[in-house]
């Protein structure tokens, strides 16, 4: 048997508006778009993507699944990240953490990790 991941859901009250700061955060390209559902990737035929859809309810609690994401430079991407929306959240976490964790417009939390140890 072959599977091979296609994308990762993730619930919006404002697919649309949650989908284009995704994009615009990463870099993407928007492969589908219509008013609940909102699909981005990193180039048109490469997987796996996002895919915002539409929930009435608003996130209540920490997310059972996040995002990492490990960049060149931590400091000025957090930066980057946060002069473009996000917000740096605690999540018990603790102060002494390789790893920052961020939240998106909507609250889903995301981490952006330090340089790998060598």
């Amino acid at each position: 048997m072959s599977l091979e991941w296609e994308q990762v859901i993730v619930h919006s009250v404002d697919p649309v508006a949650l989908g284009q700061w995704w994009a615009e955060a990463l870099g993407w390209v928007v492969v589908y778009s219509s008013a609940d559902e909102f699909e981005i990737r990193p180039e048109a035929d490469r997987v796996p993507g996002l895919d915002f859809v539409r929930i009435e309810e608003i996130k209540k609690v920490k997310s059972r699944l996040h995002l990492d994401f490990r960049p060149d430079d931590q400091d000025a991407e957090v930066a980057r990240l946060v002069a473009h929306g996000a917000q740096r959240v605690d999540i018990g976490q603790g102060d002494d953490q390789s790893w920052v964790v961020l939240a998106d417009p909507e609250g889903n939390e995301f981490c952006i990790l330090g340089q790998l140890r060598q």
